[in-house]
């Protein structure tokens, strides 16, 4: 297959990995030919009994008879149970193989505006059940049918007839089973799966729902959503039951048929009643695949649409680089026409930003809010790739970087602070394994490591999913300690100082000359005036665009005297918050 330019399209690792099970697909199809070949035990058995045992009356052919088919039987039931193993180990490797590759999709649809939240690793588990479980079992029992009508139609034409129509009837009733509930079942499974996001959403805000009162504002819509996909599964729910009562019907009547045309043909000297009974054993073995088929056909239509979901998510991005590792650089900035488009909306966040940052360099991005400063520091990191022009890091465009090597070049402190469920140190460390000793410099030079050492168990104190048992500002100040692990070359700081109280600043303003010490170059968004005097130049973004660029001194000189606000106090020469417009046009330094 090729895609619009003419490439040959790469197959998904979806698609690689259900390759690389081939060989274990196709043990379970041998598995499958026999345990139906032995199927056919318990028929013979009865033609035997009534052909060779009733009529001649020898008991030793009876004991041999019953021990064969027991024994038969036997293998039947080891390959019943070995086929079910094996089929859940290929559901297990499947999910273990693609469980990663999912998440970390996930993870790229979420910085990319298309959040899933924990809907794929869900639609991963169906396709696990439906390939581990019976729905695959059902179907490579289903090509057996018209083997077994085969049989019944050499016993007698007249039963083959009866069992064709029979087995017709009931793939007819799947073919309706399909139409009827195709649609339905997958508006239901959207439906759920929009009620199970806005679950997981209000549960990730439960603070802010407790605090401002809105649980039963947001529990009246998620019941909107789940009621109306409770609607539409009772819908499918109410179909399905009854072409599984009509199946069910038609299955027990063709036996019952079967029962009585080979009773007319026994009576008319046409067929013995061992043929009779052996054609109505027959029969129910033909047709039950089809009605397990219809039995599972609701968990085949969710695995067939996780599965879509899963191909479109795994699909390889379009892209015409390879991830570089680079040799050891010096940690310079680059910022040549940078420009974002919202992908929603498609209107420009950043419009052609150009700026440099040399070694050793501090730098703080101000402005009034919506200006796309947290958009700028995204794009610095790697998060968003831009829509044109250029950020680079030592010559080369930061998310072209292997996202490892890059990340113990750069250290990184968001706007919205996450730690995640482990101790501080497993934090500190980015949840790898350190040294004892790289975990507590990082600290060290954070400031952090007194007031971790106060912590019940120090840096072994688990923190809860969040940070839970840590304060605001505790966690931005390990989260501080998490971005300078690794003496990285550049460190980017998404407001540092929201949480933090005046002890807290002046820790920060002693990392910072720190970090200059080093070599280190800092970009910091800020709102709060008094930390500008610590930094080298100042970037002024108003509306996606440079304001003005250049040393603080300048920057500062011209916006002297704008806009007010309440943060607290800063130089007496700009505003205590930074963001109104300026008194006179600016200069700008590209």
């Amino acid at each position: 297959m090729k895609n619009p330019s003419g490439k040959p399209l790469q197959p998904t690792a979806l698609q690689q990995a259900l390759l690389r099970l081939r060989s274990g697909f196709v043990s379970v199809a041998v598995f499958s030919f026999f345990l139906n070949l032995l199927m056919l035990a318990t028929p013979l058995y009865m033609l035997s009994v009534y052909q060779r045992v009733l009529g001649s009356g020898h008991h030793e052919t009876l004991l041999y008879l019953t021990i064969a088919t027991v024994f038969a039987l036997l293998i039947l039931g080891a390959l019943y149970s070995v086929r079910g193993w094996l089929l859940s180990r290929i559901g297990a490797w499947l999910n273990a193989e693609l469980s990663g590759q999912v998440l970390s999709a996930s993870l790229t649809n979420t910085l990319s505006g298309s959040p899933a939240g924990t809907q794929p690793l869900r639609d991963l588990g169906k396709v696990q059940g439906f390939v581990g479980g019976q729905g695959l079992a059902t179907l490579l029992d289903s090509p057996w049918v018209p083997v077994f009508v085969l049989v019944i139609w050499i016993m007698h034409p007249a039963l083959g007839v009866l069992a064709l129509c029979s087995a017709l009837l009931l793939l007819l009733l799947a073919l309706l089973n399909e139409l009827l509930l195709r649609a339905p079942q997958q508006e239901a499974s959207n439906t759920q799966g929009q009620a199970l996001q806005l679950a997981d959403s209000l549960l990730r805000n439960a603070e802010v729902v407790q605090a401002m009162g809105m649980m039963n504002n947001l529990q009246a819509r998620w019941q909107g959503v789940n009621t109306s996909g409770l609607g539409v599964q009772d819908k499918v729910d109410s179909r399905a039951a009854i072409i599984l009562g009509l199946s069910r019907f038609l299955r027990l009547s063709a036996q019952v048929g079967v029962l009585g045309l080979g009773a007319y043909l026994v009576l008319a000297g046409e067929l013995s009643a061992g043929h009779m009974i052996a054609g109505a054993i027959l029969l129910g073995r033909a047709l039950a695949p089809v009605e397990q088929a219809m039995g599972a056909w609701r968990g085949f239509v969710g695995a067939r649409a996780s599965y879509g979901r899963l191909q479109q998510l795994l699909a390889p991005p379009p892209q015409d680089w390879e991830p570089i590792q680079m040799p050891e650089g010096k940690g310079i900035i680059q910022v040549e026409n940078l420009t974002f488009l919202s992908p929603t909306t498609h209107k420009p966040i950043l419009h052609n930003v150009s700026f440099r940052l040399d070694p050793g360099e501090s730098m703080s991005i101000i402005g009034p809010s919506a200006s796309g400063k947290t958009t700028l520091c995204r794009m610095l990191v790697g998060v968003w790739p831009p829509s044109s022009g250029y950020a680079r890091l030592d010559s080369a465009e930061v998310h072209h970087w292997d996202r490892e090597d890059f990340a113990s070049r750069v250290g990184y402190v968001p706007q919205c602070l996450e730690l995640f469920a482990g101790s501080v140190r497993q934090n500190i460390a980015r949840m790898g394994e350190c040294s004892d000793a790289e975990v507590i410099a990082a600290a060290q030079l954070a400031e952090v490591h007194d007031m971790i050492l106060h912590l019940p168990e120090g840096y072994d104190t688990e923190i809860g999913a969040n940070g839970a048992i840590l304060s605001a500002g505790q966690r931005q100040r390990v989260a501080l300690a998490r971005a300078l692990f690794g003496n990285p070359q550049v460190v980017i700081m998404d407001e540092p100082n929201a949480n933090l109280d005046r002890f807290g600043d002046a820790a920060l303003v002693r990392v910072l000359a720190a970090l200059k010490a080093r070599g280190t170059s800092v970009i910091m968004v800020i709102h709060q005036a008094n930390m500008l005097e610590h930094v080298d130049k100042v970037l002024m973004l108003r509306n996606g665009k440079a304001e003005a660029f250049g040393p603080t001194k300048d920057i500062v000189s011209v916006y002297s005297g704008q806009g007010g606000g309440d943060a607290g106090k800063g130089p007496r020469k700009v505003s205590r918050r930074i963001g109104s417009a300026p008194q006179k046009p600016p200069t700008s330094e590209r």
